[in-house]
């Protein structure tokens, strides 16, 4: 029988690739069937060619698993029937018709870093790309343009050291794309399957203790990302972060690859000096810190080290169960002495190794030094940090910290994962007027160490996700606990949403993740969250306890209250701090001790 394959009328382009489909299917189905009759296939049925092009990578990948026998995920699905980066004429077309997108073309348009947010909001939002977190003064008015015309007059600072823009209607997606990138920046692969936003030491270059200024390296690895197309065929995705090893925390170990400055010693086989320290593995939500072994980096190195990283994990990284697909999980099946052997043989390399009496101690993290004014490490000047309202801007607040950034200040905003931002380069004699014009627009330079460690994602206001409103309950939380303790130790409190742990709730010192919990019957539920005390970070990376479970939203603000007075009345000298005090104790001693404190 003749199986003629060319089209008979005039089809659209999906309508042909189901055709081309169709018939390859029928052929290999043929193919089978003379194996099975014992028979070999002709010439004309020979096995389809090996995958070729940028997106050859994923694709083998792919396969390796359909020849397994089992099944592909829905996403990776959609990226092969129509990889996204090939989707942007169908893009501007629903934007033309101001369409809402399919399920399969929400996960797509993701790769242009545009999430449709339904059914908490019937509409986009959109994540940038900015390496470093560090933009001009320009940008922040280019973006609070943006933002006015095509979103909803207001951005989100993340804990990521990056903005989202939200409210977007379908017809306005393409414009705001193409407006963020007339800007020079970008929103390329933010989302998705895609290695998200590069982070980096905030005060890289201006800080009087930094071992290394980050901004050239994450930089690097932003435009090597930006510029080769097989670097996003990844299973799930995938975050890096380069620390300095300055004064304000960049959570690199909470990231899949953690690039860690520290100075080497002389007399251990490798050059003295500046290097990275290597950590992988790193995602919170799921319980897990980037591990450190004994390897170093040069930092000139650290994007070929990443590059095979990636490669090695496109390969090998889980594309049937999206909640097992992250790096954590190959590295958890693999073991990560066989992971790193694959990154040596992929370098053509291998790494260097020193022992951990080799590193010299860093310097300490400044747990304030995100807010308020801080020296520089050039004379006479500063850096000023703006506290932000659970991370929330008005477009007219953007373009008023643009002009103070670009009058008083050397022109860069900075981005931090506290979900706020500094101006840098402040002369001293301009500290006051900055803090005074700051004031003007509504924000602070000087918050209680309640409100400068607050911190919340987006929650079910604006995220599908999320299951209580965060911002709104982690602002009635500082409201509640400002009036109430007076607290003498910097703390932080995160507000997460859902199990994505956007705001990292296990890293806090108290950390609530929100939850469906009973309410006024066992049928009834309401807006609530678990709670968690004793996370910490850096030196004291540890995932928190739970003390509380199924509290009601409401109620929240008063437990935290207990917690903190609990502190207060029984820490074991001023100079405890909560995440110790914390780690005294379990959780039934905590809620005890809370408890009592609500009561007196």
């Amino acid at each position: 029988m003749k199986l003629d394959t060319a089209p008979t009328a005039d089809f659209s382009d999906e309508q042909k690739r189901y055709l081309e489909g169709f018939m390859s299917g029928l052929q290999v189905g043929r193919v089978g069937r003379a194996f099975a009759a014992g028979g070999a296939p002709a010439a004309a049925a020979s096995a389809p060619s090996e995958p070729t092009g940028p997106d050859a990578a994923a694709l083998k990948a792919q396969d390796k698993v359909t020849a397994s026998g089992k099944k592909l995920a829905d996403q990776e699905k959609f990226k092969r029937e129509l990889h996204p980066f090939d989707g942007y004429e169908r893009l501007k077309d629903q934007a033309r018709n101001n369409a809402n997108p399919t399920p399969a073309d929400n996960f797509r348009w993701r790769y242009y870093g545009i999430f449709w947010v339904a059914p908490a909001q019937t509409s986009y939002m959109a994540r940038l790309r900015i390496p470093n977190g560090i933009l001009k003064h320009w940008q922040m008015s280019g973006l609070a343009d943006l933002a006015e015309a095509y979103g909803g007059g207001y951005t989100h600072v993340t804990t990521r050291a990056n903005f989202q823009i939200r409210e977007i209607e379908p017809k306005n997606a393409v414009a705001l794309i193409e407006g963020i990138q007339d800007i020079g920046l970008c929103s390329r692969g933010s989302g998705a399957d895609n290695i998200r936003n590069v982070t980096g030491t905030p005060t890289a270059g201006i800080d009087p203790q930094e071992l290394l200024d980050t901004r050239p390296y994450a930089r690097e690895w932003h435009y090597h990302i930006l510029n080769d197309r097989s670097l996003y065929g990844l299973p799930r995705k995938f975050n890096v972060a380069f620390d300095g090893a300055g004064r304000v925390a960049v959570l690199e170990e909470t990231n899949d690859i953690a690039f860690s400055a520290v100075e080497v010693k002389d007399g251990f086989g490798v050059d003295a000096g500046v290097w990275f320290r290597l950590g992988i593995g790193g995602i919170t939500g799921h319980r897990d810190f980037a591990k450190y072994s004994d390897i170093v980096v040069r930092p000139e190195d650290a994007t070929a080290v990443a590059d095979a990283i990636v490669r090695v994990f496109i390969e090998h990284g889980d594309r049937t169960n999206r909640t097992k697909a992250r790096l954590k999980y190959v590295l958890d099946n693999m073991g990560h002495d066989q992971f790193l052997k694959l990154v040596e043989e992929r370098l053509k390399k291998p790494f260097a190794r020193v022992p951990a009496d080799a590193i010299a101690p860093r310097p300490s993290f400044d747990r304030m030094a995100h807010i308020g004014a801080h020296r520089q490490k050039q004379a006479g000047l500063n850096w000023v940090g703006v506290a932000l309202p659970v991370g929330k801007l008005t477009c007219e607040q953007m373009r008023g910290i643009g002009k103070i950034a670009q009058d008083l200040g050397d022109g860069d905003i900075r981005l931090t994962v506290w979900q706020n931002f500094l101006i840098s380069g402040v002369r001293d004699d301009n500290v006051a007027l900055v803090t005074a014009a700051v004031e003007k627009l509504g924000l602070a330079t000087e918050v209680s160490n309640v409100r400068a460690g607050l911190i919340a994602c987006t929650g079910n206001a604006g995220c599908k996700f999320a299951a209580s409103d965060t911002k709104r309950h982690a602002a009635a939380i500082g409201d509640w606990c400002d009036e109430r303790v007076k607290l003498d130790t910097p703390l932080n409190i995160h507000l997460t949403g859902c199990h994505h742990s956007c705001a990292q709730h296990f890293i806090s010192d108290i950390g609530l993740i929100a939850a469906k919990v009973p309410g006024a019957t066992e049928e009834d539920t309401v807006e609530g969250y678990h709670l968690f005390t004793g996370g910490g970070f850096g030196p004291d990376a540890d995932i928190g306890q739970e003390v509380y479970h199924d509290v009601k939203a409401e109620d929240a603000p008063r437990l935290v209250e207990g917690l903190l007075k609990a502190y207060l009345a029984n820490r074991a000298s001023p100079e405890e701090t909560f995440l110790t005090f914390s780690r005294r104790h379990d959780g039934e001693a905590l809620r005890k001790l809370a408890g009592a404190e609500a009561t007196a």
